[in-house]
């Protein structure tokens, strides 16, 4: 069905169902319950979920399929943003112009850095696109904020005011992003007993796209287009040699995945009409290095647990604060209730990267093949199975 076989469809329901049905798994304790600050089913939360595990996927088609790992990613989800904030100071505030600008800019801009990047492999192509990114965030911090073309407005970020043109806007569309009139903040909230939960517009199109995302990312990886990335990454030279130029293929992956992180790149514009410099910073490139190899690099839902697992970290568990702990251990005599807090304040809070640093370590040592397999084996110790098919590595069949 859909051109997937069928272990690739039972993958695209399992993707389907938690993207919508997020607001309910996402909120498993009653909201004025102790554990509710554990809860992450608000919407702005849930739409960093889908769109940093769109940009995951796309870094994954070029990471996981031909081995070529870029620091320069950020420079494409921040052009995707600028694009986006300035479809909407020209035309207006719905968001589907903007997009569609973010994925095509972000698209001729990748292919222009990975036509200079791809000349070089290895580490010496991971610097290429790192120093590629810096250059970027120092013109959309310093050079493009010149008064004399102001296309990003510097440190204070390109926003909208009420003097730009906005030619298709009118007094009967919100003064927010919409999608066709309906306001991408637009919330419903259900209350069940002691749960709260929100359904907002917003999360369902950043959701549709995902889901969009993620087909179109497993036909590309069962595609003959995938096995010869998978060739360019097992063995690059060898492929040379049987007369094949792995350039074409190295350059289409980067640009595809280029595209994806503009896409990301619009979606978190939709969702705030504010592009900043600051999301094409290194630290945002290294964040989706991180997402793609914890989830699982090569596989095709691991980016996508990756995502949303370091959102929830960056989101929970750096809001546990001293007064929530003591909360927590109250329970104890004076001086074990301080011992406690004092023992685990270093890895919540402000600390919460150590938390995520060592967790990093943890599954890169014991667990190569990220949370993916991690649930792999889990799910064989429950079945009782030896052997269990990885999404990453398919049975191989004849391209036809």
């Amino acid at each position: 069905m859909f051109g997937l076989s069928r272990s690739d469809l039972r993958l695209m329901c399992v993707v389907l169902a938690l993207t919508l049905f997020a607001p309910i798994i996402l909120n498993p304790f009653p909201t004025e319950s102790a554990m509710a600050q554990f809860n992450a089913g608000y919407p702005d939360l849930m739409q960093r979920f889908v769109i940093f595990g769109i940009f995951a996927i796309g870094f994954n088609i070029l990471f996981g399929l031909t081995g070529y790992l870029s620091f320069g990613h950020a420079a494409f989800l921040g052009v995707g943003s600028y694009a986006c904030v300035w479809m909407f100071k020209l035309l207006g505030y719905n968001i589907l112009p903007g997009i569609v600008l973010s994925v095509i800019v972000a698209g001729l801009f990748s292919a222009l850095i990975g036509y200079v990047s791809l000349r070089r492999s290895g580490i010496y192509f991971s610097i290429l696109t790192l120093a590629f990114a810096q250059m970027s965030f120092a013109l959309a911090y310093s050079v493009l904020s010149n008064p004399k073309f102001n296309l990003t407005n510097g440190e204070t970020g390109l926003q909208v005011y009420s003097d730009d043109p906005q030619w298709f806007h009118s007094d009967r569309l919100p003064d927010l992003p919409h999608l066709f009139g309906i306001p991408m903040r637009a919330t419903h909230q259900l209350n069940i007993g002691g749960w709260d939960f929100q359904f907002n517009f917003g999360y369902y199109v950043c959701a549709v796209v995902l889901i969009v995302a993620f087909y179109l990312s497993i036909r590309l990886f069962r595609s003959p287009f995938g096995m010869m990335l998978r060739a360019v990454k097992s063995n690059q030279q060898r492929m040379t040699y049987t007369g094949l130029n792995p350039k074409p293929y190295t350059l289409a992956a980067f640009v595809i995945s280029g595209m994806y992180a503009g896409l990301a790149g619009g979606l978190l514009s939709a969702m705030d009409p504010l592009a900043g410099a600051e999301r094409m910073q290194w630290t945002a490139s290294g964040e989706v290095v991180l997402m793609t190899i914890l989830g699982g690099a090569g596989t095709l839902i691991g980016p996508v647990l990756g995502a949303g697992f370091i959102k929830y970290f960056e989101n929970i568990f750096s809001k546990i604060n001293d007064g929530v702990l003591h909360s927590w251990f109250s329970f104890l005599p004076d001086g074990l209730e301080n011992l406690m807090v004092d023992l685990v304040h270093p890895f919540v809070g402000k600390g919460w990267h150590l938390t995520l640093g060592l967790l990093f370590m943890l599954v890169v040592t014991f667990l190569p093949g990220g949370l993916v397999e991690g649930g792999q084996r889990l799910g064989r110790l429950l079945t009782g199975r030896r052997k269990a098919s990885s999404d990453a590595e398919p049975n191989p069949t004849p391209a036809e």
